[in-house]
C-alpha cells in the first residue's frame, strides 16, 4: 500500500439544482470551487457542464469546457483535469468532442451498462426508469478517442459483473494499462455501500490497476471511504456524491469535503499526493 494516497474532488455532477445545492457550474464558481478543493488536497478535479442559464441540464460545449479548464488552470496549474463522459444512448459526438477540444488528462470510461432505478418511500419511482447503457461497441468508441488524444480511462463500474468485466476486456485487447478503476457504490440499483463488501469486489479488479471507491449518499459514505484507505485505494468526494460530512453536517462547498477527507486519510497514516505524485501512481502503474 503506498503511503500517498489520490484525491479527486466531483466537483459538480449533473442535475442537482444549484438553486438549492452548492453545486457550481460557472467557469468561474468551477474554477473557485477547484482551487477551494485543491488548496485543501485534491489532486484531481473531475468536471461536468450544465447550462449557464439555471445549471439544471448537463450540456456538451467544448467552448464552455474549454473556458472552465482555462479558469482552473489560471488558479491550479498542475491539478489534473478528469471529464465525465456519460451519456445516453450510442451517439457520443458530444463527449468526444469536449474530449478532443481540451484533451484533458483522465476522462470517465463508464465500463458497463445500468438499470438505474431509485424508489420513493411511497414505492413510486424517483424518476422514470432507465437504462445508462453502455454497449461493448460503445465502449470501444470511447477508448478510442481517449488513445487518439492520450487521454486515461477512469472505468467507472457501478456493479460487480461491470468489475469483472474489466479484466475479459483486457484478455480481449481491448482495455490495455495504464488504467484506473473506480468503485461506484451507493446507486440503490448498482453496488451497496458496505464496507464489508468492498474487499470482495476488490478482489476481481485487474492486477496491478489502481483504484478508488466513489461513494454515493449521506451516512453510508464515509466508513466505505475509511475501509478504501485502510485497503491501499484512493478516494474521491465532492458534491456530485455527497453533501454531508461525517457528523451529519451539510456542507457549503467542496472544500470543506476534500478537508475531512484529507483528515481521514491521514488518521489511516497516508497523505494525500500531490498532482505530480498522482500523475506517477496512476499514469505510470
Amino acid at each position: 500500500m503506498s503511503d500517498k494516497v489520490v484525491i479527486t474532488c466531483a466537483l459538480n455532477g449533473v442535475l442537482t439544482d444549484p438553486s438549492r445545492h452548492p453545486v457550481p457550474y460557472t467557469p468561474e464558481d468551477m474554477a473557485q470551487s477547484t482551487k477551494e478543493a485543491y488548496d485543501a488536497g485534491a489532486a484531481i478535479v473531475h468536471l461536468h457542464l450544465r447550462d449557464q442559464n439555471m445549471g439544471r441540464m448537463p450540456v456538451w460545449d467544448p467552448d464552455l469546457a474549454q473556458e472552465a479548464v482555462d479558469q482552473i488552470k489560471e488558479r491550479c496549474p498542475d491539478i489534473i483535469i478528469n471529464f465525465t463522459t456519460g451519456i445516453l444512448g450510442d451517439d457520443i459526438s458530444g463527449p468526444a468532442g469536449v474530449l478532443e477540444q481540451v484533451k484533458p488528462e483522465m476522462a470517465a470510461m463508464n465500463s458497463g451498462s445500468l438499470n438505474y432505478l431509485k424508489v420513493r418511500s411511497n414505492g413510486d419511482w424517483a424518476w422514470p426508469p432507465l437504462l445508462f447503457d453502455n454497449p461493448v461497441e460503445k465502449i470501444e468508441k470511447f477508448l478510442a478517442v481517449m488513445d487518439e488524444n492520450d487521454i486515461h480511462p477512469e472505468c467507472e463500474c457501478f456493479d460487480t459483473g461491470i468489475v469483472r468485466s474489466l479484466s475479459l476486456f483486457r484478455k480481449n485487447g481491448l482495455l490495455t494499462p495504464p488504467f484506473t478503476v473506480s468503485l461506484v457504490q451507493g446507486v440503490e440499483s448498482g453496488m451497496p455501500a458496505r464496507p464489508e463488501f468492498l474487499p470482495l469486489v476488490v478482489d476481481e479488479i485487474p492486477d496491478g490497476a489502481p483504484w478508488q471507491s466513489i461513494v454515493i449518499g449521506r451516512d453510508e459514505v464515509w466508513p466505505v471511504h475509511r475501509k478504501t484507505a485502510e485497503m491501499g485505494g484512493n478516494l474521491r468526494v465532492g458534491v456530485e456524491d455527497t453533501f454531508y460530512l461525517p457528523d451529519g453536517e451539510k456542507v457549503d462547498g467542496n472544500g470543506r469535503l476534500i478537508e475531512e477527507m484529507a483528515t481521514l486519510a491521514r488518521e489511516i497514516g497516508r497523505e494525500p499526493a500531490t498532482p505530480d505524485e498522482a500523475r506517477e501512481l496512476l499514469f505510470e502503474a
